[in-house]
């Protein structure tokens, strides 16, 4: 898969250094080293994206397996921004979803911004007012 001039879309999870590197550097919410271990290992399907020996973006797709699945970590370098490289990552992630997920599976995403206009390329829709995402962050000791 390729991204353009100099960037390469490969079938891989990031290492665990560039999965909490990037999301710090593309404006993501922090995410602990023990739970990003783990997170990382139950992923469905990621891709990376490579310029030259440096890893600059990633997108994970995580879920059941075949009710249910998510779309995640949606981060590129700023530097790199501007490149199509979200729009590449997008495509590598609906790919697999198209080509693994089971008929009828339900695939959604958080969108942050000004991100909803690239979702909706890929056929992502609003729900509300019908149904409306909610998210908690947990804080170990509390309920």
């Amino acid at each position: 898969m390729s991204a353009g001039e100099g960037y390469r879309v490969e079938a891989f999870a990031p290492s665990l250094h560039d999965y909490l590197r990037l999301r710090q550097v593309a404006g993501l919410s922090p995410k602990s080293e023990a739970g990003a271990r783990i997170g990382l290992a139950h992923t469905c399907f990621a891709v990376r994206v490579a310029h030259g020996a440096e890893i600059v973006g990633m997108g994970r797709v995580i879920g059941d397996g075949g009710c249910f699945f998510q779309i995640v970590d949606i981060a590129v370098e700023p530097a790199h921004q501007g490149q199509g490289l979200g729009k590449a990552i997008m495509a590598a992630l609906m790919d697999w979803l198209q080509a693994n997920a089971p008929d009828r599976a339900y695939v959604s995403l958080i969108a942050d911004g000004a991100a909803r206009h690239l979702y909706a390329r890929f056929g992502f829709e609003e729900t509300a007012p019908a149904s409306v995402g909610m998210a908690r962050l947990l804080r170990q000791g509390t309920v």
